[in-house]
């Protein structure tokens, strides 16, 4: 039976990449954050917003507007941001203050971002473009397999 639920279907997926990258050698084992936020049912399109999703790390963000940060540049964007030194992101957030590197993956659905995958490092230079490539075909994959609303 194929599962459709955004929840059910997004904290698996935030399991599946903490213990993949976890997995692997130095330094993709020193992943600190990865899971997901969704666009904020409650926010407008003026004012989009993304909210919280599942995860595995330590306690996060809840909302980050769009344009805030490296989340809400690929939200704004719709562009995936590999960010190998978060400290010379301008406007970065940092809801862990271990975080020295991330990769922001946003899901995209009929055109519009619906959500975005988050995965942060402790060490620079943590993500390279094996992990963009991949993480965007996960993103294509989550897009077309959970009812989004409309």
């Amino acid at each position: 039976m194929k599962e459709t639920n955004i929840t059910s279907n997004l904290s698996n997926c935030a399991a599946l990449l903490w213990h993949a990258y976890k997995s692997l050698p130095s330094p993709s084992n020193a992943v600190n954050w990865a899971g997901f936020y969704t666009l904020d049912p409650l926010s407008t399109p003026t004012k989009p917003q993304l909210i919280l999703g599942p995860f595995q790390g330590k306690v996060a963000c809840q909302t980050i507007a769009f344009g805030r940060g490296v989340c809400g540049a690929a939200a704004a964007t719709g562009k995936t941001q590999l960010i190998p030194d978060v400290d010379a992101f301008p406007g970065h957030i940092a809801c862990d203050g271990d975080s020295r590197s991330e990769v922001v993956v946003p899901i995209v659905v009929d055109g519009k971002v619906v959500a975005i995958i988050d995965v942060d490092c402790a060490v620079k230079d943590g993500f390279n473009d094996v992990d963009r490539v991949w993480l965007e075909k996960l993103a294509d994959l989550v897009a077309k397999s959970c009812d989004w609303p409309q």
